[in-house]
């Protein structure tokens, strides 16, 4: 799933790094998905990340992404511009 973001309060690249670095650790933390910043890094006021879960189920990588989700937009000082998830399917 990628997640682009809009930081409307940070003037600065620390003040970003204050707001999305507790958003990944918290979705690594809370979920046990991989997550990462993946572009927009250089810029004050946009952050599109990217978050990863491997399941033997696709309703199980769903419903853990549909939670990653709503953590996310309970940020606050947040706004979720888009969110897309891209599917990957082991073909037997």
């Amino acid at each position: 799933m990628q997640i682009d973001l809009h930081l409307g309060e940070c003037r600065s690249l620390k003040a970003k790094r204050a707001i999305v670095k507790p958003i990944v650790e918290g979705a690594k933390r809370r979920f046990g998905v991989a997550c990462a910043e993946v572009d927009a890094n250089d810029s004050w006021q946009l952050a599109s990340l990217g978050v990863a879960v491997v399941s033997n189920r696709a309703h199980h990588a769903e419903e853990v992404l549909d939670e990653v989700e709503r953590f996310i937009w309970s940020t606050p000082g947040i706004q979720v511009l888009r969110s897309d998830r891209h599917w990957l399917e082991h073909e037997r």
